[in-house]
């Protein structure tokens, strides 16, 4: 019984450090961001916008694939959405193709402070992430 219980302590202790380096980083995140008016979920927004923005700087994202991609309910990434769309970050329009979906793109603003802030959330991650190595 006890060398059962010494593989199931073991995973619950990595489940916990997983959690813990989450955590730490997260708040050194929002640290580092917080200066460019932004938090760790505002920035994976950002991020996630930017990287499926079309040459036009349209996006394909709707709300509910975003809030699949970055972890946020749907009601909680309404709201993100609507301080970004208010800071002028992002704007939202309807999906022609199911006119009960919304779509989200970046705007101008919103993909220059993505380009500034982009090599400063690497940065955190690079130096949080390495001490797990």
């Amino acid at each position: 019984m006890a060398a059962k219980k010494q593989p199931e302590q073991a995973l619950a202790e990595q489940w916990r450090d997983i959690l813990a380096l989450h955590a730490r980083t997260q708040c050194e995140l929002d640290r580092e961001l917080h200066g460019h008016g932004l938090c760790a979920s505002d920035f994976e927004v950002l991020d996630l916008l930017a990287e499926g923005a079309a040459a036009d700087g349209g996006c394909a994202y709707r709300v509910q694939e975003i809030s699949d991609r970055v972890h946020l309910s749907q009601s909680a990434l309404s709201r993100l959405i609507g301080r970004l769309e208010k800071d002028g970050l992002v704007e939202r329009a309807m999906c022609t193709e199911d006119r009960r979906g919304v779509r989200v793109a970046l705007t101008a603003k919103g993909r220059a402070l993505h380009g500034e802030v982009r090599p400063v959330q690497r940065a955190v991650l690079a130096r949080m992430l390495s001490e797990t190595g």
